[in-house]
């Protein structure tokens, strides 16, 4: 599957969002679907089986956090949500049960297709490549092993571990629980960012030219942790 030419399935009750999505995407080259309340969402995902959802978690009959369930009870679609200002533990709620990212109300378009194409692009990929190019960053799976500008780095198993997680999911925020379950396992470390926080500071000792300007883990406040690189263009 490409970008272009991809269904997108918007769930949102603000006629004007939904416009302003649907104009953008068609612009793009994509297909749009369009549902108002959680109910029609989720009749729509079966019918449509759309490559992409984007929900808010504001709708007027169910909650987007009951959609959110009931879609990942039988599909793996990339489900990106649309939140407000204040509704950081939503955020956060709803990237543990599932969905792919988040996009922030009043949001740009260039922002929300970023978010977009990284979703879908994340999908296409195939889980079992061995080795993955980050622009510098370059990791070898099978070998476990790291180089920055052609440099083998020294990791400690953990900081590969964290490091890897984050860069199969680059693009995308990862929550503290998240990696901290992916990385250390077991749900004593779960509510321990500490842990995260310490690893994190090596990490960027070793990748980021400046650690205290980071490029490549970013910090989503509150949230979590998101690789990024400049990709070519």
């Amino acid at each position: 599957m490409t970008a272009t030419g991809a269904k997108i399935l918007i769930i949102d009750d603000e006629p004007q969002i939904r416009k302003l999505l649907r104009v953008t995407l068609t612009a793009h080259g994509f297909e749009a679907a369009e549902a108002a309340t959680g109910q029609e969402g989720m009749l729509q995902a079966t019918m449509v089986r759309p490559d992409l959802i984007v929900l808010d978690l504001g709708l007027p009959d169910l909650s987007g956090m009951e959609v959110l369930q009931h879609i990942r009870e039988w599909s793996q679609v990339p489900i990106i949500i649309l939140t407000a200002q204040d509704q950081e533990q939503d955020k956060v709620a709803a990237l543990d049960r599932g969905a792919d990212d988040y996009v922030t109300k009043p949001f740009g378009m260039g922002e929300f297709m970023a978010r977009m194409r990284v979703a879908l692009r994340h999908t296409a990929k195939t889980q079992d490549e061995p080795v993955l190019r980050l622009g510098p960053i370059v990791i070898d799976l099978s070998q476990r092993s790291v180089e920055l500008h052609g440099e083998k780095l020294k990791l400690t198993p953990t900081e590969y571990d964290l490091l890897k997680v984050l860069a199969i999911n680059a693009g995308r925020v990862m929550t503290h629980r998240q990696l901290l379950k992916q990385v250390w396992g077991g749900h004593q470390y779960e509510s321990d960012s500490q842990y995260l926080r310490v690893y994190v500071g090596h990490l960027r000792k070793k990748l980021e030219e400046d650690p205290t300007r980071p490029k490549y883990i970013v910090t989503e406040p509150g949230i979590g942790y998101r690789f990024t690189w400049q990709e070519p263009v």
